[in-house]
């Protein structure tokens, strides 16, 4: 205990002993102007005692909120940069989406072209196993009669096939042949 506590701890039982009357009048008045003097002391002691507890209190309030706020600043920079990071992984994401897709629009051009050149080679083939099989069948008669397309076959057909007007509308085949 320091000096100055240990005092005032005296004088408070100096102060019960008074107050009890234990002691005379005038001794009683003496240690009550003193008594009073010293409860006025360990009141103020007692006072000063809770100013510099709450004050270290605040402090340490502080010091706790400003270690939280310093917690939370980093937090929000290591969020800041991992969401940068994923918008960068989705920009590229995305990039790479849109490339696919053009890709694949390509792509199902080229089949659509494809599919179109085959349905065309599979109707001259048709056309052409069907006209070889009339001129097999009407082998006996001048000049055959009917085509696949209901046109009137004439004897130039086989002469000069590609002057030919059915021909025409199987173009897209020639474009493959050519590439």
């Amino acid at each position: 205990m320091t000096p100055v506590l240990s005092e005032i701890l005296l004088s408070g039982k100096n102060i019960m002993a008074s107050s009890s009357g234990a002691s005379s009048g005038s001794t009683t008045m003496l240690r009550n102007s003193s008594s009073e003097e010293d409860l006025q002391q360990v009141m103020d002691l007692r006072k000063r005692k809770r100013m510099l507890s709450n004050r270290e209190s605040a402090r340490r309030s502080r010091v706790k909120k400003q270690k939280h706020l310093d917690d939370l600043t980093g937090q929000l920079g290591q969020l800041s940069k991992e969401n940068n990071e994923i918008l960068k992984r989705m920009n590229v994401t995305s990039q790479l989406y849109m490339n696919i897709e053009a890709e694949n629009s390509i792509l199902r051009a080229q089949m659509a072209e494809l599919s179109h050149r085959l349905n065309s080679l599979n109707e001259i083939i048709e056309y052409v196993n069907f006209c070889s099989g009339t001129f097999e069948r009407h082998e006996d008669a001048a000049a055959p009669t009917a085509s696949a397309f209901g046109h009137q076959l004439g004897d130039d057909f086989f002469m000069n096939p590609w002057n030919n007007a059915d021909f025409h509308l199987n173009q897209p085949t020639m474009d493959m042949i050519m590439y």
